[in-house]
């Protein structure tokens, strides 16, 4: 340990990290930083390193390879991992708690293009078999509601979370979405302000299920600023958390009357529990629901400035992660839009 730097305890060294970005992350980011750093502390504490003083080139190498090996991690969730301590040691090098030149020194595991794309996603084949159970059996349910504007509007769980029972603008013939950024009342969207934006509700169906839902099964409830939630639980707002849950569930095979395509027995099985919908391997979270929407979009030749503006997202972010057609299907999409003869 050098006698230049001060003492501190790696868990202290976290809260410092957290407090010095707290106004240039955002609380998504905030939160996901203080999982991997809260991972690399417990390492460290196995290790028997008391102060971040003796975090050295060694003790990195090592955290690396052992995530690495041991947590089985993809390249991209490595690089991620390696990238968060690297800027914590920067802000720790900043007051004097760890040595400057180990940030300046990690190599972060170099992930070629394409190896940070996860194909996983809702096929739409499964997406429109869901539905059409729900519409038969949970008609207008929460599940539904959820489903339904995250596959037609590609919305963010964020977002859906966020609407407002205002932001149902349904005065019109043509009903409206509004998505507005709030963060003062917990309701961040993820891009800020430039994520705001108003989606035309173009399928009647979906107009027709939301104005059933706000009759019919949504509680007549506000959250903790007085604000009337358009997605409700009898606590308020719904969370995060439940949304992902709800996802998880009604994605269940078992759970939409289609046989198990793992030879399960749902009877036996632990993922048909309420409790272990997540270890099913053909349940999908909010996010593979997105994907799947964002790929059907595509697919059905929307053009991508459009989805861009409709989803929130980059062209260039449409094009790595979400376009999961091949080259061949890439240019057929392309066809109705070539000029035959110029």
């Amino acid at each position: 340990m050098s006698d230049d730097l001060r003492d501190v305890a790696p868990s202290v060294a976290k809260d410092i990290y957290l407090q010095q970005r707290w106004d240039d992350l955002s609380d998504a980011t905030r939160q996901s930083h203080g999982y991997r750093i809260q991972a690399f502390v417990d390492w460290l504490d196995e290790q028997g390193i008391s102060s971040m003083a003796e975090v050295d080139g060694l003790t990195i190498h090592n955290y690396r390879v052992d995530r690495r090996e041991n947590d089985d991690l993809k390249k991209v969730s490595l690089q991620g991992q390696i990238s968060t301590i690297r800027q914590f040691l920067r802000v720790l090098a900043s007051v004097e708690a760890a040595d400057p030149d180990v940030a300046e020194k990690i190599l972060l595991p170099t992930v070629r293009k394409g190896e940070d794309v996860n194909e996983e996603l809702l096929e739409t084949a499964r997406a429109r078999t869901l539905l059409e159970y729900l519409n038969r059996y949970k008609y207008a349910s929460r599940e539904h509601v959820e489903l339904l504007l995250m596959w037609r509007l590609s919305a963010r769980r964020g977002g859906i979370r966020a609407l407002d029972l205002r932001d149902f603008d349904d005065d019109d013939d043509s009903p409206v979405l509004k998505f507005r950024h709030r963060p003062e009342s917990d309701t961040p969207l993820k891009n800020g302000k430039w994520s705001e934006r108003d989606c035309l509700v173009k399928s009647e169906k979906l107009a027709q299920v939301l104005r059933d839902y706000i009759d019919g099964p949504r509680r007549r409830t506000f959250d903790d600023y007085d604000r009337a939630p358009l997605l409700t639980t009898q606590y308020g707002r719904v969370a995060l958390g439940t949304i992902k849950q709800d996802m998880y569930r009604i994605t269940r095979p078992c759970k939409y009357g289609v046989e198990c395509p793992h030879d399960r027995d749902p009877e036996e099985c632990d993922a048909a529990r309420h409790d272990g919908a997540s270890t099913c391997p053909s349940s999908r979270s909010p996010h593979k629901v997105r994907t799947g929407s964002l790929t059907a979009h595509l697919d059905a030749g929307t053009p991508k400035a459009v989805l861009s503006d409709r989803a929130d997202a980059t062209e260039d972010t449409l094009d790595r992660h979400y376009d999961q057609a091949s080259k061949r299907e890439q240019m057929l999409r392309r066809k109705d839009f070539i000029a035959e003869d110029l």
